[in-house]
C-alpha cells in the first residue's frame, strides 16, 4: 500500500511552533481493489478548532461532518484493475453525489471526470471545483491517478 506522509507542524511547545508529527498515515484503506483512500485530516465545526484532531474512519464515499471538512488522499487504479465495467446507455457504476463543495487537485496520472452529461480528461496540475453534483471518476490509463481533495460541508 502507498506510504502517504502526513506532517503536522502546528504544535506549540514552550510558546514556539514545533513539528508534532512526521510519519506515514495510519488509516490508508482499500475499499475496492487498489483504490487507496486516506482521510488525512478533518474538522468537525466552523470556525475550526486548532487545539486537537478528531480521527474519523475512512469510508469509500465521504461522509463529511456537518459544518466540517475532509482532506482526502485518493489513489485511483485503472478501471480494468478496479473491475469497473460501464454498460452502454447506463450511468457509470461509481456515480455518486456528496453534499459538499470539493476542491480537487490531480497530482499524478490521468482521470476522466464523468458527469450525467459530458466528461473531461484531467491531468497533473488540473483542478476541479465540484459543487455537490452527481459525478464519477474513470481511469482509462494503465497507471494509478493520485488526487488530493478538500471536501467542505455545503447546503443547496
Amino acid at each position: 500500500m502507498n506510504k502517504i506522509p502526513r506532517r503536522i507542524v502546528t504544535g506549540i511547545k514552550d510558546g514556539k511552533s514545533v513539528i508534532i508529527e512526521d510519519e506515514t498515515v495510519k488509516n490508508a484503506v482499500e475499499h475496492f481493489p487498489d483504490l487507496i483512500i486516506s482521510d488525512i485530516w478533518n474538522t468537525q465545526q466552523m470556525p475550526v478548532s486548532l487545539d486537537f484532531e478528531t480521527p474519523i474512519p475512512n469510508t469509500g464515499f465521504p461522509q463529511t461532518p456537518k459544518n466540517g471538512t475532509y482532506f482526502r488522499y485518493v489513489s485511483i487504479p485503472p478501471d480494468k484493475d478496479l473491475g469497473v465495467e460501464v454498460e452502454a446507455g447506463k450511468s457509470h457504476p461509481m456515480m455518486h453525489q456528496t453534499q459538499t463543495l470539493d476542491y480537487i487537485i490531480i497530482l499524478s496520472g490521468e482521470l476522466y471526470l464523468i458527469m450525467e452529461e459530458g466528461e473531461t480528461l484531467l491531468k497533473p496540475g488540473d483542478i476541479v471545483i465540484q459543487r455537490g453534483t452527481n459525478h464519477a471518476w474513470s481511469n482509462r490509463s494503465e497507471k494509478p491517478c493520485i488526487q488530493l481533495a478538500v471536501l467542505i460541508d455545503a447546503e443547496k
